[in-house]
């Protein structure tokens, strides 16, 4: 055989033994590499539930060793919205049940997985430095307490859990009509809490569990039960997660250590009653 040939021969054989041992040492570098890590979980929660749920998600990564759970926060409608757009939400906790169903009736949510969660209760509320008083009763006078030219703060009364109940509770009252002209909506039933705790408006209707995380707000009078619909917050897995960690973050959410961090910020647990 030529001397060239025999050169270029042993040439290419040599390229084909880097290239293995090339190949050999990706391999190596890969089985070497840590294992990624499974892709977020990503919880769609109601406003309301922002604190004790960021507790709740710390609490559940430090039991599973970083597991990484993403929450996202807005008004039920909202992020019911957004789920019905295709956003990839794994698991969604609404304030109220009609959202939920609105999902589960476009088959949007794993409806094996649902079940109620959270209790909560309606409050009238005000800054923390005033001095008003107000008894919920039929017919108050809600439009003097406020004083002339200001606004009872709520979340939207047509789309927003808290905005709908709030509205309830007026008309049980007998005061809707009278008090219509006078409210400022907010997106949800933070943004109603934030213009009361800022003193934009004197009064504001919340949930108990919103006065407690805010300082900046008092409770002036509890509305009746019997004012409006149970405040209730039930949870499910979305019928297109496909995360590993729903089903137990959803088991989670029912332990006493989640009950613990729920009772805390003020709501009521009925997981399991």
């Amino acid at each position: 055989m030529p001397v060239l040939e025999r050169l270029a021969r042993r040439g290419l054989l040599g390229l084909a033994m880097v290239a293995l041992a090339g190949a050999g040492l990706v391999q190596s570098a890969q089985a070497a590499a840590p294992k990624q890590q499974d892709k977020p979980l990503i919880v769609f929660a109601a406003a309301s539930l922002k604190n004790a749920m960021d507790g709740v998600a710390r609490a559940y990564d430090k039991r599973h060793d970083g597991a990484d759970v993403k929450a996202s926060y807005a008004g039920s409608s909202t992020l019911a919205r957004q789920i019905e757009a295709g956003a990839p939400a794994d698991i969604y906790v609404s304030a109220n049940q009609q959202w939920m169903n609105k999902l589960a009736s476009d088959g949007l949510i794993d409806k094996a997985s649902r079940y109620d969660l959270l209790g909560n209760s309606l409050v009238l509320v005000a800054p923390k430095n005033s001095d008003v008083q107000v008894t919920l009763k039929k017919h108050v006078d809600l439009l003097t307490k406020l004083g002339h030219g200001n606004y009872l703060a709520m979340a939207n009364t047509d789309a927003v859990p808290a905005g709908i109940y709030g509205k309830h509770a007026l008309q049980w009252l007998g005061v809707w009509s009278q008090m219509q002209g006078h409210i400022a909506q907010g997106d949800d039933v933070r943004a109603a809490l934030a213009l009361v705790s800022r003193g934009e408006s004197p009064l504001g209707v919340v949930y108990a569990s919103d006065a407690v995380a805010d300082k900046g707000v008092r409770v002036v009078d509890t509305f009746p039960p019997a004012s409006h619909k149970p405040i209730i917050y039930p949870a499910a897995a979305t019928a297109d997660s496909h995360n590993p960690q729903d089903a137990d973050f959803l088991a989670f959410l029912k332990t006493d250590t989640a009950a613990k961090i729920f009772q805390r910020w003020g709501f009521k647990v009925v997981a399991g009653q």
